[in-house]
């Protein structure tokens, strides 16, 4: 069995992951869960959060006494969100603040490439746009804009974002969905400056061909994975949690003078940072 860092500065933090119940943020939803952190799951799909929730659930009873010394494993909190509905996210957001307590860590996690976003350049339109840009980069701006007052007061914080190697590639017929992923980017970077002196970090992750349980069923086709492999240094399907180990990372103390940066976690497909 696999044995993986445990980080004492996470145990006991408040910590909100979007998209967590499936994919690379349900690994992140598990790891933090792991580290005895309080963690509190958003997302719009209630199934797989609630299957989720019973699989930690199961892997926490008895884990303290299989595993002394270790922190006890802690049951996130599910709140049914639909990231593009502003109104229902700042209400999440208060909520969690106001009962809670300040939160330490936020992972910018949900996003989607659904089939409508994959058409070339001549089929957006603009009520694509808008779609895009409000499932997969406008609920950065705005719950980051409602969570950092409280780690403003706390004079700590880490923030992380989830961007993609699709712009870096590129990838040909998403425009929008790349345009996004570059947009994170930047705005990983701008407010790492402004934070900064609040001894708030703000980093960015960005995964390449992850197989997750959606991406297998709906685009790892066996044209895709050939097309993986080849530009892929590690000949091998990326799994969820080896992006999360990284999410892990930067939200811990270790990672205490990390800011501005985005780790990259494709198997070697991009040659540089």
């Amino acid at each position: 069995m696999a044995r993986y860092t445990i980080y004492p500065s996470l145990e006991g933090k408040n910590v909100i992951i979007t998209g967590g119940a499936e994919g690379i943020g349900a690994a992140a939803v598990e790891l933090f869960c792991q580290q005895g952190s309080n963690v509190f799951l958003f997302d719009i799909s209630e199934g797989s959060a609630t299957k989720l929730i019973e699989q930690i659930k199961k892997g926490a009873e008895g884990s303290t006494d299989q595993h002394p010394g270790m922190p006890k494993v802690t049951v996130p909190t599910f709140y049914h969100c639909d990231v593009t509905n502003l109104d229902r996210l700042k209400e999440l957001a208060k909520k969690v603040l106001d009962e809670h307590g300040p939160v330490h860590v936020l992972v910018n996690n949900a996003a989607a490439a659904g089939a409508k976003s994959r058409v070339p350049l001549a089929g957006v339109t603009p009520e694509l746009w808008d779609q895009d840009l409000a499932t997969n980069l406008r609920h950065h701006v705005f719950l980051t804009q409602a969570i950092v007052p409280s780690m403003q007061k706390l004079g700590s914080g880490s923030v992380i974002n989830m961007g993609s190697i699709n712009w870096r590639i590129p990838a040909a017929g998403l425009p929008l969905y790349t345009m996004c992923k570059a947009a994170i980017m930047g705005l990983t970077k701008s407010l790492s400056k402004e934070f900064g002196k609040d001894n708030i970090r703000v980093n960015s992750v960005m995964p390449g061909a992850i197989a997750t349980e959606r991406q297998i069923k709906e685009v790892l086709t066996p044209e895709y994975r050939e097309e993986v492999m080849t530009n892929q240094s590690l000949k091998r399907d990326l799994k969820p949690d080896e992006a999360a180990r990284v999410i892990l990372f930067l939200a811990s103390d270790d990672a205490s003078g990390v800011t501005g940066s985005s780790y990259v976690v494709d198997g070697g497909w991009v040659s540089d940072p």
